[in-house]
């Protein structure tokens, strides 16, 4: 019976956790979420500093206020299809968790969409896809208006290799 309590307070605990505010936003077809503590600002589309021996989604640096921050393109990054930038393709700037502290990194999605308040109870876990399919950075899928969006865990889309060497870019 303690176990079965222990349980269900760990669940509850989870659902506390991943309920809160969300930035949405399209890739490709589909509307994801991140955290709204992660995002610090949203900006339109600008020049990108492209730096040689990056990954492929890694597409350079842009100048922010003087600082110099490195931009992924999230569609590569998840394996989709490059498209060319439109007027409502932007960059969101969130903090990811780096080895060395707090790094700020700049992500290009296709729109971003509005911040929506997410309960708990509306939130699920991802579901599973066998091995060969890492869904670590997912945090959850919120049922929405009878769809779903994909909320992200943004300190896990990228790995611990990944944040280093986009460390050693900006």
């Amino acid at each position: 019976m303690a176990e079965l309590t222990e349980k269900m307070d760990q669940a509850v605990k989870v659902m506390a956790d991943r309920e809160g505010k969300y930035l949405t936003f399209a890739l490709a077809d589909e509307e994801y979420g991140i955290g709204i503590l992660k995002v610090k600002e949203i900006i339109g589309m600008m020049p990108i500093t492209t730096v040689p021996q990056t990954p492929e989604f890694v597409k350079g640096v842009i100048n922010l206020r003087g600082k110099v921050i490195p931009v992924v393109d999230l569609r590569l990054k998840f394996g989709m299809e490059e498209i060319g930038y439109t007027k409502r393709t932007c960059i969101i700037v969130v903090d990811i968790m780096g080895a060395s502290g707090v790094v700020m990194v700049g992500i290009i999605v296709d729109s971003v969409s509005e911040v929506l308040n997410i309960k708990g109870e509306d939130i699920e876990d991802a579901p599973t896809f066998g091995t060969s399919l890492d869904t670590e950075y997912i945090l959850g899928m919120a049922k929405i208006e009878g769809g779903v969006k994909i909320l992200l865990d943004i300190d896990r889309v990228l790995s611990g290799m990944e944040i280093v060497s986009i460390e050693n870019v900006g």
